[in-house]
């Protein structure tokens, strides 16, 4: 028997890639809204009770609305707004941080995809708190470099306009305020005592993200890059969708990450560079992908007991 997915919200970047992959699989029987009748409560209702897992690809306010009229209790919800990563009861989507998080989706009704920026960090610091190597009261930064298509339709449409402003060409810094949404998670899934200082930068391509978090090595406990790079190689020994850079890494070598070189891509490389006083620890992915709706499949086919690949790009 297929299993009976809706995607409430199918009309954003997210919902749309995640229409289009599941699309393509004969496991799966896609319950489909009229268009007119994608914001009636009553139409959506009817289909998320239907379904045997319904994404949540909407605005905080309007997945929460959805949660509320779940009826049926054997239904999950995998939800990727910002509504409710740090709730009670809701699973975290990053099954490669621990057991307890992959254990957590696999049984879970109600399962939070993390954000973009949040992923690259989270992939980051978790380990590095769960190892010791980095105290809870770490003074942690960051900085994101993103693609556009991270910003919605709106987004979008300024960037890909004819005659879009010149200032789209250049990168943009933003969150100016230390307000970022995805700050929250960020500080409560690592155990950080405070929130890390972030600064994301949106620049002129479609998709595409690398997250940076610099650290002091003086701050930290017995640390170096080879040191953390043989940790974090065995942290994420086995993932299919995490990969760590060794010390003679192509990429690496020539002294510049780009932005969008894993777009298209569902998985996450990480890089560990720097010397002994200041290391940096990086993470490569596409904010579409390990970013999104990739991360969203991932969860769907850890809880239907399947490939967690099965219908991603890891090549």
């Amino acid at each position: 028997m297929k299993t009976k997915v809706f995607i409430d919200g199918s009309e954003g970047t997210t919902g749309l890639r995640i229409h289009e992959r599941i699309s393509q699989r004969d496991d799966i029987e896609l319950l489909t809204i009229s268009p007119d009748l994608r914001k009636d409560p009553a139409a959506r209702k009817e289909l998320i009770n239907a379904s045997d897992i319904t994404f949540l690809c909407l605005p905080d306010a309007a997945a929460k609305e959805s949660v509320s009229l779940v009826e049926n209790e054997n239904v999950v919800i995998i939800d990727a707004s910002t509504a409710h990563r740090t709730c009670e009861g809701w699973a975290y989507g990053l099954p490669e941080l621990s057991e307890k998080h992959r254990s957590a989706i696999r049984s879970g009704k109600r399962i939070a995809v993390p954000g973009c920026h949040a992923s690259g960090f989270i992939s980051l610091v978790y380990p590095m708190v769960a190892g010791g190597f980095m105290p809870s009261d770490y003074p942690a930064s960051a900085f994101s470099l993103t693609g556009y298509s991270g910003g919605g339709k709106k987004m979008i449409a300024s960037y890909e306009a004819e005659d879009k402003s010149k200032d789209l060409y250049a990168p943009r810094e933003y969150a100016l305020t230390q307000q970022h949404k995805h700050l929250k998670e960020m500080q409560k899934i690592t155990g950080l005592d405070r929130a890390p200082l972030f600064s994301p930068i949106v620049d002129d391509y479609y998709s595409g993200m690398v997250v940076t978090v610099p650290l002091y090595t003086d701050l930290l406990k017995d640390a170096d890059p080879d040191k953390i790079r043989n940790f974090f190689t065995e942290y994420y020994k086995g993932e299919k969708f995490i990969t760590v850079a060794q010390a003679d890494d192509e990429v690496a070598a020539t002294g510049f990450l780009s932005g969008n070189s894993l777009s298209g891509y569902d998985g996450m490389k990480i890089y560990i560079t720097g010397n002994e006083d200041r290391i940096l620890l990086t993470s490569q992915f596409d904010n579409l992908g390990k970013g999104a709706s990739g991360a969203a499949m991932q969860c769907m086919n850890i809880v239907l007991g399947c490939d967690e690949a099965k219908g991603l790009n890891l090549k």
